[in-house]
């Protein structure tokens, strides 16, 4: 049962952060942003690890590293963007990282 709600709070957090970006659309990123995407990328890392850890050791490392790894580049953007406006290349890798994130967890 913890499992279920655990992906069920990743998968929300996951449909928010695309709305998100889908909302940065207009303007590429530029212009006021809030911590609402830092906040829910970590949802997701966290929510991910938790359910990576009920599971071992019974894991699919073939999708969890690679999704992991996307995750903790979009933090690093985040981060290095705290201040300043993203670019249009980091808003198209945050975009990239993201829907790639989601195939992994799609396809088998």
């Amino acid at each position: 049962m913890l499992f279920s709600i655990l992906l069920l709070i990743h998968f929300i957090a996951f449909a928010f952060y695309v709305g998100y970006l889908a909302l940065l659309w207009p303007v590429k990123g530029k212009g006021p942003r809030s911590k609402a995407g830092f906040i829910l990328g970590m949802i997701i890392l966290l929510t991910g690890i938790l359910m990576v850890m009920m599971i071992y050791p019974n894991v699919n490392y073939y999708k969890v590293v690679p999704k992991t790894a996307a995750f903790l580049v979009v933090t690093v953007i985040y981060i290095f963007f705290e201040k300043k406006e993203l670019t249009t290349t980091a808003y198209y890798s945050l975009i990239g990282l993201t829907l790639l994130a989601g195939c992994i967890a799609i396809f088998h």
